[in-house]
This record gives C-alpha cells, sequence and structure tokens, in this order.
C-alpha cells in the first residue's frame, strides 16, 4: 500500500488509520497493531512537525507491505537530513516528568523490531519493520 500525504496531522493519522485497516485484513493480532500504528503515528508525526514544519503544500509518502512473517513501513520525505536512529538510548529519570519530547523513538524501539533510516536522492527513508508471527492457516 503506498500513500501520497500531505504534511498535516490529519493526513497523519489517515496514514494510521490506513495501516490498522490493512493490518487487520492481514491477520495481525490486535496487540501488534497498536504498536504499529504508534510507531507510525510518532514517526509520521515528526515527519510533519519538524522535517516538513506542517506545510501542507508539502508531501511525504508512506509504504506499508507485508512480506512473509515482516510487517514494513516505510517513511520518505524531503526534508533535511535526520537519522532518529542516531538518538542515543534514554532511560527515564524522575527529572524528565518536566521534559516534553524526545521520547518517540523510545516508543518506536519498544515496539519495532529494526528501525534502518538512509538518505536517498536528497530525502530521508525511515524504514519500520516488525515480525509477525503466521497463523497456522497462513502456514499451509
Amino acid at each position: 500500500m503506498d500513500l501520497d500525504l500531505q504534511a498535516t496531522p490529519q493526513e497523519v493519522m489517515r496514514a494510521v488509520e490506513a495501516l490498522q485497516k490493512f493490518a487487520a485484513t492481514q491477520g495481525v493480532p490486535e496487540k501488534i497493531i497498536f504498536g504499529l500504528a504508534l510507531a507510525l503515528e510518532e514517526c509520521g508525526s515528526n515527519v510533519v512537525n519538524h522535517a516538513l514544519k506542517r506545510d501542507a503544500q508539502r508531501k511525504f509518502q508512506v509504504v506499508i507491505e507485508r512480506i512473509g512473517d515482516l510487517f514494513i513501513i516505510e517513511l520518505r520525505d524531503d526534508g533535511p537530513a535526520f537519522d532518529p536512529t542516531a538518538a542515543a538510548p534514554r532511560k527515564p529519570r524522575a527529572e524528565d516528568d518536566d521534559l516534553p519530547g524526545g521520547w518517540g523513538i523510545e516508543l518506536v524501539r519498544r515496539y519495532m523490531d529494526e528501525i534502518r533510516y538512509r538518505r536517498e536522492a536528497g530525502g530521508n527513508i525511515l524504514r519500520l519493520a516488525k515480525r509477525v508471527s503466521l497463523s497456522a492457516d497462513e502456514k499451509k
């Protein structure tokens, strides 16, 4: 599934809803769908808010696919180079309660099995992957 989206929060949510429907038709368990949706919402929001500055004239792409037991979400944008995987892992501390933001990549790391970034042809490509167990029927 390929989605061309405007750089707005509403379009991020449209992508999340499309992902949820697609994953459900693929027999993905609800718990995994929750993590996939959360990761897409977080990463999509970062693209919209930071890379594209909520400029609705700008666009980004989301590609969602399932290959065997791998569920893949790829986000593509033409914003400034930014590799979220380069952020050092953070551990929660009591004083962090007063500091907003910066925890999204930790959530994505928690729910995804693989996160890869590359810069290609002047654009950012963020690939998120999650292993999904195949049911007995799908294995036949």
